[in-house]
């Protein structure tokens, strides 16, 4: 066990993270030249086009020093907000962590946030400062602000560039002196952290796993502590660039574990195995079930395809743990799922995911977060659809979920980024000048406000530059209402959200134009209407598409060209009676990229 390492890379999105991890792979020839290529560790097309990591992977290298062979296990996270669960069980795998800043933009909101989640469980923290070989790095400014913030000397700083591979060594040969081995003890019961699972069509589920204490052998027979269900361990081994299998894996060690599972609610991130008959008498703290932030419908755009996306929501769930999802109805689109995902870009990738690997159309609703609706007489409702707020008078109040928002950026956009913040209903809490031109401001702000458009408004406004971390800060009272859209009268589910007071009317009055703008002419009026409750609030017509009826008269008396205007009116009557307004799939797109 003296000759492991686990350790895992910490940094905000875009810092060169997957860069550094192909040099270090390079450096200890784990991959070899001809499975060499950018970004190794991430194999999803979709994490190559966007250069992020959605998920966490693990991969193990030998390294040697002083003809000593030492085993360090990487652990690569996701950069990103929504993933903060992942990288917080990955985190909890290692002993040591790689906090890695992009020389060129300083320290950003993400590695704060991901660095505390570090030092609560202890990790070692080795600084590397990233992309020296460009030239507008700043090492003395971000050299001064990793010391401010992690307290280490100058000297501890390590400069590297995950383009050319200088400094790639001495990271390597820090990991070795700094990061301690892992403490476990090899003849105690059978310990393991799940800290990511993955989805085989042939073999099952494939739990990814760091061994506490104990041993595991091939063929043992485990459970899974928080679900109670046995298995048959068929398959452990370690990670390189593909699965290797051995006999055993012991103590201290990063591998994984097949054992034909084949339904992905059996194995949760973060859970515990143990052997059967010699179980340990308890868990490894810090599990909890994944909960989603941001709730949205998703609806096939053909009412047949609801079987094929029924399976595609399987198998993907089989990849993404955290994504759940339910069945619903909507009168206007027919059936679909009412899913959870953790945040907007989650929410982007698993659409992105249906289209690319399934093949799937389909359209999504607007995106709402859950509230706590308190009645005079059911007691709480959690309610994550605005179809299924009870009616006005049940309701005592309702509560929506707040976070507090750190969002640290360039001095000089302050005054608009403020203006945003205030905007969305938020409430300055601190500001901290981190350097004489760099800020971090905490804002009370509810979810619900972020959920829409906050991200992109606050990277235009700062020209990129502001990076964004939230959490959740506990639940507060807000006078909520419920705006509906009608459409000649008829109500279009689909359309519904659940909006503060404040907003509601001019939402209401934006959604009518956009409608009016994308709702083909009919041979009659189409009133499109934004209401709460029974009072309309706002109100468009989409006019009628007239057929020159009178272009068969040419001359004579005007009562013959009367008489034919009479006969088409009372024609029209009859046709706004039966008749039905289609509603074009780019109206509900256009609801969502409402500005």
């Amino acid at each position: 066990m003296n000759n492991i390492r686990n350790f895992c890379i910490i940094a905000h999105i875009d810092h060169g993270k997957s860069t550094l991890a192909d040099r270090l792979l390079e450096y200890t020839e784990t991959v070899s030249a001809r499975d060499a290529q950018a970004q190794v560790l991430d194999d999803m097309e979709l994490e190559r086009e966007r250069g992020i990591t959605i998920k966490s992977h693990a991969i193990q290298m030998d390294y040697f020093q002083n003809n000593k062979l030492f085993r360090l296990n990487l652990i690569d996270t996701p950069g990103h907000v929504d993933f903060s669960y992942e990288v917080s069980r990955s985190i909890a795998a290692c002993e040591g962590a790689l906090l890695i800043v992009d020389a060129t933009q300083g320290i950003q909101a993400q590695t704060i946030s991901n660095l505390y989640l570090a030092i609560e469980n202890d990790l070692e923290i080795i600084p590397v400062m990233n992309k020296m070989d460009l030239p507008n790095a700043m090492p003395l400014e971000v050299a001064d602000q990793i010391v401010d913030l992690i307290g280490c000397e100058l000297e501890d700083i390590i400069e590297a560039s995950g383009k050319t591979g200088y400094g790639v060594d001495k990271i390597l040969e820090a990991i070795v002196a700094k990061v301690p081995p892992p403490i476990g003890d090899v003849n105690a019961p059978l310990q393991a952290l799940v800290f990511d699972s993955v989805f085989n069509s042939f073999r099952g589920i494939i739990a990814y796993v760091k061994i506490v204490n104990g041993t595991l052998h091939k063929n043992d027979w485990v459970k899974f502590y928080n679900t109670d269900k046995e298995y048959k361990a068929d398959e452990v081994g370690v990670l390189r660039l593909k699965q290797e299998p051995r006999k055993q894996l012991s103590a201290g060690d990063v591998g994984y574990i097949i054992s034909g599972i084949k339904t992905s609610k059996e194995v949760k991130v973060g859970d515990t195995i143990t052997h059967v008959d010699e179980s340990c008498a308890k868990p490894i703290g810090g599990f909890e079930d994944v909960k989603p932030m941001v709730f949205a419908g998703v609806y096939p755009v053909d009412a047949e395809d609801y079987e094929d996306l029924r399976a595609a929501m399987e198998k993907l769930q089989l990849n993404d743990a955290s994504l759940t999802y339910e069945p619903e109805s909507s009168m206007a689109l027919g059936f679909g799922f009412r899913c959870g995902f953790l945040g907007l870009l989650h929410m982007e990738i698993i659409q992105e995911r249906l289209d690319r690997e399934f093949n799937m159309n389909v359209i999504t609703t607007v995106p709402n977060v859950s509230y706590k609706v308190y009645t005079r007489r059911d007691g709480v409702l959690d309610v994550y659809n605005p179809s299924g707020l009870p009616d006005i008078s049940r309701i005592d109040h309702i509560e929506e979920p707040f976070i507090l928002a750190q969002v640290i950026l360039q001095s000089e956009y302050m005054g608009p980024v403020m203006k945003l913040c205030l905007d969305k209903r938020g409430i300055l809490k601190n500001t901290v000048f981190l350097t004489s031109n760099r800020v971090e401001l905490s804002f009370d702000m509810p979810l619900g406000e972020i959920v829409f458009d906050f991200y992109d408004k606050l990277k235009s406004i700062s020209k990129g530059y502001a990076s964004f971390d939230y959490h959740l800060n506990g639940f507060q009272p807000a006078k909520l209402v419920r705006l509906d859209i009608l459409l000649n009268g008829e109500y279009v589910d689909a359309l519904s959200t659940l909006i503060h007071v404040s907003n509601a009317y001019d939402f209401g009055r934006k959604i009518c134009v956009k409608l009016k703008e994308l709702i083909p002419r009919q041979q009659f009026d189409i009133a499109v209407q934004a209401a709460i409750g029974a009072k309309i609030i706002a109100r468009e017509t989409v006019k009628a598409v007239r057929k020159d009826v009178t272009a068969k008269c040419y001359g004579g008396d005007i009562t013959r060209k009367r008489k034919l205007l009479e006969k088409q009116k009372k024609g029209k009557k009859r046709m706004r009676k039966v008749g039905n307004v289609e509603v074009p799939q780019k109206a509900f797109l256009a609801v969502l990229k409402m500005d």
